[in-house]
């Protein structure tokens, strides 16, 4: 029973390790594009203001500047930021535990800001890309000292 439990640990740390580098390579379809966000994949580890799919929307962001939206979005834990403009920012979150790395992307509209997270790797990200928008919206809601 011992070995059987240490197999399943080692099958289970084993697929995490190739999940791990795939999140490594950035994908090629990200950015703006006819003044959209790139599409969130079929899979639920995506969340987007733009999506069609009702289980993967999520309301744009609200702030006083963009400026201060992307300088908020920088200061998140374990960012890197990859490419920015005047009207859009893309970083990388990456996790703590087994360094999957996800994309957040932030680009100005029309009075808000269109956001999309998502994962890299995986099926399921286990609601962690709404909850990282959800807590940029709550910081955004509290002023500044």
């Amino acid at each position: 029973m011992a070995l059987i439990a240490i197999a399943l640990v080692m099958l289970v740390l084993g697929r995490l390790v190739v999940a791990g580098r795939q999140s490594q390579r950035r994908p090629g379809n990200l950015g703006v594009r006819d003044g959209k966000l790139a599409p969130c994949p079929a899979t639920p580890n995506c969340v987007s203001d733009q999506a069609g799919d009702e289980k993967q929307r999520i309301a744009p962001l609200q702030a006083a500047s963009f400026a201060s939206l992307k300088d908020l979005v920088r200061r998140q834990d374990r960012t890197t930021v990859v490419s920015e403009t005047e009207t859009y920012l893309h970083v990388e979150v990456r996790s703590a535990l087994f360094k999957f790395v996800d994309d957040l992307e932030v680009l100005q509209g029309d009075g808000v800001a269109h956001v999309r997270s998502a994962s890299r790797a995986g099926k399921s990200d286990l609601g962690v890309n709404r909850r990282r928008v959800e807590a940029i919206r709550a910081q955004l809601a509290v002023p500044e000292p």
